[in-house]
């Protein structure tokens, strides 16, 4: 069992920068590839990136330059740093782990709470 519990989220203007954390328990994230998803109103749960138990990083086109997804492994903690950002990134931003490199949420296994990130024009 993961538990996952994202942080950082806030209000930010377009072009800013957020950086948002997600601290795993209960097992060690390095035995998963932790992804990022988003979801803004009314559209469905979106792949933003993840990060494999090497370091390997994979994102979507949409955020690829802009957002980088780096692990702690010692802190079992998760990062999204979010750069020259956007109004269409505006979403609850969630974290995920599971078992395989994949950017379907359903097949992910363990997912945090989420956090708002809203970014102003």
């Amino acid at each position: 069992q993961v538990q996952l519990v994202e942080s950082g989220g806030g209000l930010v203007q377009a072009g800013g920068s957020l950086r948002l954390s997600c601290a795993a328990s209960g097992s060690m994230v390095n035995r998963y590839i932790m992804s990022w998803f988003r979801q803004a109103p009314g559209k469905e749960r979106e792949f933003v990136g993840y990060c494999m138990s090497d370091e390997m990083t994979f994102y979507a086109d949409s955020v690829k330059g802009r957002f980088t997804i780096s692990r702690d492994n010692a802190q079992n903690t998760v990062y999204l740093q979010m750069n020259s950002l956007k109004p269409e990134d505006t979403a609850v931003y969630y974290c995920a782990a599971g078992t395989r490199a994949v950017t379907l949420p359903r097949l992910y296994e363990y997912w945090g709470q989420g956090t708002q990130v809203t970014v102003s024009s």
